[in-house]
């Protein structure tokens, strides 16, 4: 079994251990008891700030407005799909809660463990989250399951779920097969969309996505939603990321978002995927780290969020994706950065702004800016495509390479050459309307933000591994007196080169065990930040959002 790291921040909000700690407890096998104090677990779910997902649909067509609801009810099916990937007895676990607040919770986490605390389970008589989800037996390692996968490499699918047989031997079953009622009701949602979709890109889109999800084979709709190039309405679905996988770091889990495109803002970041290939040759480490050559044909777009579904609704909200995973399909054809911009303000002014207020220097706050941010994320996703994706070593790709471990420093990676590609623009004259500073200041108070969202979150580790090391450099100082900090631009900009390279070279030399040292070294928050961290919980900063969303909350109802 991998190893798995914890540090806990709950912000003030105590993050006390309500149940045991044996790991093949399960809450469906004996009732769970209300034991938090209420006011302890409304405290919870304040941490969390809703937010109504709402966007002008006036530019849309009849039939594109009829369609919304159908990629609704698609990503809804999703939504099915992950509830049973990740708890199966959420439902009946809620059924024995008599207070409001701990339901609510647990249908936020999608569980009983707490996602901004290291997983710690919040309901009285659950134990530990087993790492592999419900992907996996529970009594499973991973040496047992490497060991099979020798003469079942199914067992290692992305898109498969372990089982074992009657006789105790494991089996790979697909998940069209696993998952097929919800699968198939999607698939006609799709379809139904299709045929009122006037765009023949994302008319081909929806077709092929539809057949994906019935069939596990989804190379095909990856390639065809990169090609689609005019549509308004957009929607990313089906399995996609590896980050409840704790056990292999193999195993998707089912996802959507339902989105519309703002023309204006995409059309002002289309230039940018083209700049790729020259920031990929400047890159701070030896050739054999930068071989290969990115994808151009790559879409930088901006969107309203209109629905999040499964694994991207549990939890800490996305706020850009950069897709597809397949190494194969981002090497042939690039990716596409999508922006979600109304989530990413919203994040932002009740957020980041009141973290900036308490955090950051007095002479550095003028700095904390929304277009800094929507660059920083925006050049994230756009630095995924940066370093390789096969190892220098000839060991296959990163991602099997470093298993369970990829998802943080993938992350770190491109939050650190996100940092690089704004420095190298700014000296260019290709960036303008901020400065540096802005970004930087701007980074290091999302960094705060995205700490808060706990051990087990691929961002949160990442942030955290980040800030150990710009510490350890000297990037930025804090003000004991105060508790606040200031970013040394001259340093900060020397480590961001220095990170940069170290983790490409990790990635490129696929060492597992490294990067779980670097990761088990780097991922732990001083005892300074954690006063800092539980004073934001006091001023009642939320962590994240929560979303009220529909076809009602979008006036589709009617």
């Amino acid at each position: 079994m991998g190893r798995r790291m914890r540090w806990t921040m709950l912000a003030g909000l105590g993050g006390a251990l309500l149940g045991c700690q044996g790991r093949d407890e399960r809450a469906a096998d004996s009732p769970a008891r209300d034991s938090a104090p209420a006011a302890a677990l409304a405290a919870k779910v304040t941490q969390y700030t809703v937010v109504r997902l709402t966007a002008d649909l006036g530019t849309l067509s009849e039939r594109e407005r009829r369609m919304i609801p159908l990629l609704i009810a698609a990503a809804a099916a999703m939504d099915t799909v992950y509830q049973q990937q990740y708890y199966r007895p959420r439902d009946s676990l809620t059924a024995t809660l008599s207070d409001p607040s701990l339901r609510r919770y647990v249908a936020i986490n999608y569980g009983p463990w707490d996602r901004l605390d290291g997983d710690r389970p919040f309901v009285a008589g659950v134990g530990e989250r087993p790492p592999g989800a419900e992907l996996y037996p529970h009594d499973l390692t991973r040496e047992e399951l490497e060991r099979a996968a020798k003469s079942s490499p199914a067992l290692l699918g992305a898109y498969t779920v372990v089982r074992r047989d009657s006789g105790g031997s494991l089996t790979a079953v697909p998940y069209h097969e696993a998952y097929a009622e919800p699968m198939r009701h999607a698939a006609a949602r799709l379809r139904e969309a299709a045929a009122l979709a006037d765009d023949a890109g994302l008319r081909r889109y929806l077709e092929l996505r539809a057949r994906a999800l019935e069939t596990d084979d989804y190379r095909a709709s990856d390639f065809a939603w990169l090609e689609m190039k005019t549509n308004a309405l957009d929607l990313v679905i089906g399995p996609i990321e590896t980050y409840i996988d704790q056990l292999a770091g193999h195993k998707t889990s089912a996802e959507a978002y339902v989105l519309l495109k703002d023309k204006a803002w995409s059309t002002r970041l289309a230039r940018y995927a083209s700049l790729l290939p020259a920031l990929q040759r400047g890159l701070p480490v030896p050739e054999a780290y930068k071989r290969e050559r990115p994808g151009t044909d790559s879409d930088l777009n901006a969107y309203d969020a209109l629905f999040y579904a499964g694994d991207a609704n549990a939890g800490s909200k996305t706020i850009a994706i950069n897709l597809p995973n397949d190494e194969e399909v981002q090497l042939r054809k690039g990716t596409r950065r999508l922006q979600l911009k109304n989530v990413m303000r919203a994040k932002f002014d009740r957020i980041l702004v009141p973290i900036s207020d308490e955090l950051i220097a007095d002479d550095q706050r003028s700095h904390v800016k929304f277009d800094a941010f929507f660059d920083n994320v925006m050049f994230h996703e756009v630095a995924h495509g940066l370093g390789i994706k096969q190892t220098i070593t000839g060991t296959g790709t990163v991602r099997a390479a470093l298993k369970e471990q990829f998802g943080a420093l993938e992350e770190g990676k491109a939050d650190i050459l996100g940092l690089y590609m704004v420095t190298r623009l700014l000296a260019q004259g290709d960036l303008t309307g901020t400065t540096l500073e802005d970004h930087y200041v701007t980074f290091l108070a999302s960094i705060f933000r995205s700490i808060r969202f706990g051990a087990t979150e691929a961002h949160g580790r990442a942030n955290a591994a980040q800030l150990s090391y710009f510490a350890e450099r000297g990037a930025f100082t804090r003000d004991s007196a105060t508790g606040r900090y200031r970013v040394d631009f001259p340093r900060m900009r020397t480590a961001v080169d220095s990170l940069g390279g170290l983790i490409l070279r990790l990635q490129g030399d696929g060492d597992y065990d490294a990067v779980t040292q670097f990761m088990a070294t780097r991922s732990v928050v001083p005892p300074s930040l954690h006063d800092e961290l539980a004073r934001l919980g006091r001023k009642g900063i939320p962590v994240d959002v929560v979303f009220e969303q529909g076809p009602a909350v979008l006036g589709l109802d009617r």
